[in-house]
């Protein structure tokens, strides 16, 4: 009589496994070799991540480990650093500091929350937990004030703690613009917020056709778009023409509700949702590619997109062979319907790569180029984007709004081999994610988005500090010079003793960076119980319900509100040295533009 080994290891890993209680599967590894090999199947163990957890892993990419992510979700911890205006860190009380902002990872604690993925918006955090809810904290709309007094239709009302997002079912991903954000929950729907009171669906015939299955939601700049599971690529603009039009519209009815203006109680935003019926503006399809030498991968008979990467006014596309694609402009409805796919070669072909004076330079410090390459993920946020593959052997190409299918790719060699598997880039700081937990950071200081630590304790010309000791000409400096090469993040700052912990996600965007790391020590949640009311230095924030108002600072003649920028994303990236803080989303609201 056939047993239960004698099963087809597909039929296992595919049909049973994946809903067999974890305990029960767990004994099951015990039993003999055979099962011990195949109930630490990488893809199984992804797979109960997503049923148990809620937790995808789409923003990594990561190729392995997820056995050890399972085991470690049922205690992940949320870090969060930067500046502090608008609310955007959360936190209930801020570490003291003697320099801008909250410059090393700060835990921030939601109490009976299992948070799986955290992205950060312009001014803001959204996170997804294990259950599909929505956690936010921050002003989703800097620029605007919120006062007191208001509800959360408001989109400059402040969460100065999390708060949890009344939605009616449960989601599974989420993105943020600079002041926006959309998700996509189980049933397929698509939310959009410009406000976290009232978010609404997106309703449209061409979003009904069985083709038109979402694969991604991604929202850019000013614009949100989504990647269907065909290939194509749908768009809206929440803050121009048509749908703009209706929004206002809408808000001006609903004003006339008091329970509409959504007024939070108890951590939780009653959220008051509704449908918008438009369609959104379908992209053309990408162009003919070239055949793609040297991927290491079998060809694929239909080249199609399978991510997209959105920042200011264009979207980056990635296909299933590895092709890298621009398109622009997404500025508004028209730009968008007139605009096209470019093919970006520089970013795709091993050959142009091996090319670039980090391989080919005479300097002996060159890296070895590499045999094959295939581009397996994008990311992109405010003007720049990166293209990168996975492996020990990583490749991590950076580009921005002005490159063409000439340009050549900004390379840090620092980044290069070293089994990248997630980059997210803020305004002008940027963090790397390996494959082994660490999280590697470099650009401008940002009020501390770094997380290196706090410049005036750490050694002078180290990353992160400043270039000179205290004292003199250094108490006139405003902030320490950008770190260039990317420098590991500690998550122990304020620890009686070291601490080993595994970095599993990152964000990042405006000013402000956020992390979800796991304890490799044991022993570490006893420890963090115990020091919890001994932790370093804290000094109360602001109530939840007051609004921050940001510094004025005097700049070039003007008076601007909040700090000047200043940074890069590796050497040769272009960027001024005080970029137009009207652009960026790190500071506040200016007021004036350049």
């Amino acid at each position: 009589m056939p047993t239960f080994s004698d099963m087809p290891v597909e039929l296992l890993l595919d049909n049973l496994f994946p809903f067999i209680p974890t305990p029960d599967l767990l004994n099951l590894c015990c039993t003999s070799k055979l099962f011990a090999l195949l109930c630490s199947d990488d893809t199984l163990w992804r797979r109960k991540l997503r049923t148990d957890f809620n937790f995808c892993g789409e923003t990594t990419a990561r190729t392995s480990g997820w056995k050890y992510i399972y085991r470690g979700l049922s205690q992940p911890k949320a870090f969060v650093w930067g500046e502090k205006a608008n609310g955007r860190l959360g936190l209930s009380r801020f570490p003291k500091t003697n320099s801008p902002g909250v410059p090393f990872p700060t835990q921030l604690r939601i109490p009976g929350v299992r948070l799986v993925n955290l992205v950060a918006g312009g001014m803001s955090f959204h996170a997804l937990d294990s259950e599909g809810n929505i956690h936010v904290w921050g002003t989703l709309d800097g620029t605007t004030m919120g006062l007191g007094s208001d509800g959360y239709s408001e989109p400059g009302k402040p969460a100065n703690t999390p708060l949890l997002l009344d939605m009616p079912t449960a989601s599974r991903s989420i993105s943020c613009g600079r002041l926006h954000s959309s998700c996509l929950d189980h049933k397929n729907k698509i939310w959009t917020f410009v406000n976290w009171g009232r978010p609404f669906q997106l309703v449209s015939q061409l979003l009904e056709d069985p083709d038109a299955i979402p694969l991604q939601i991604e929202c850019g700049w000013t614009f949100s778009s989504l990647l269907t599971k065909a290939g194509d690529v749908f768009v809206w603009w929440p803050f121009s023409g048509r749908m703009h039009e209706i929004i206002s519209q809408k808000n001006l009815e609903m004003d006339q509700d008091g329970y509409k203006k959504v007024v939070a109680r108890e951590g939780v935003i009653p959220c008051v949702t509704w449908s918008l019926e438009l369609d959104p503006v379908r992209l053309p399809p990408i162009p003919p590619l070239p055949e793609l030498n040297h991927t290491g991968d079998e060809k694929t008979q239909i080249t199609q997109l399978i991510q997209i990467a959105a920042f200011e006014s264009h979207i980056i596309g990635l296909t299933n062979r590895g092709h890298v694609l621009k398109f622009g402009s997404t500025e508004n409805e028209t730009t968008a319907v007139r605009g096209r796919w470019e093919y970006l070669p520089q970013f795709s072909e091993v050959d142009l790569v091996k090319e670039h004076p980090t391989f080919s330079g005479d300097n002996g410090d060159r890296l070895t180029p590499p045999e094959t390459m295939q581009i397996t993920h994008i990311s992109a946020n405010f003007q720049h984007f990166i293209a990168y593959s996975t492996g020990a052997s990583s490749i991590v190409l950076m580009g921005d709004t002005d490159t063409t299918p000439n340009t050549v790719p900004k390379i840090i060699p620092a980044l290069q081999n070293k089994a990248v598997i997630s980059v997210v880039i803020g305004d002008y700081h940027n963090a790397a994610l390996t494959a082994g937990g660490k999280l590697l950071t470099w650009g401008a200081y940002s009020a501390g988005a770094l997380g290196l630590g706090d410049p005036a304790e750490l050694e002078p010309g180290t990353p992160g500090a400043y270039a000179i000791a205290r004292g003199g000409d250094q108490r006139r400096r405003r902030e320490p010079p950008a770190v260039q090469v990317p420098t590991e993040v500690r998550f122990d700052h304020g620890s009686k003793k070291p601490k080993d912990r595994f970095c599993f996600a990152a964000t990042a965007a405006g000013w402000h960076t956020g992390a979800l790391v796991i304890d490799l020590d044991p022993d570490d949640e006893k420890d963090e119980i115990e020091l919890e009311d001994d932790e370093p230095e804290l000094e109360m924030r602001d109530g939840p319900n007051q609004w921050e108002s940001p510094p004025i600072i005097p700049f070039g003649g003007v008076f601007r509100v909040g700090h000047a920028g200043r940074g890069h994303l590796g050497p040769g990236l272009r960027g001024s040295v005080f970029p137009s803080l009207g652009r960026g989303s790190g500071g506040n609201a200016t007021a004036e533009e350049n």
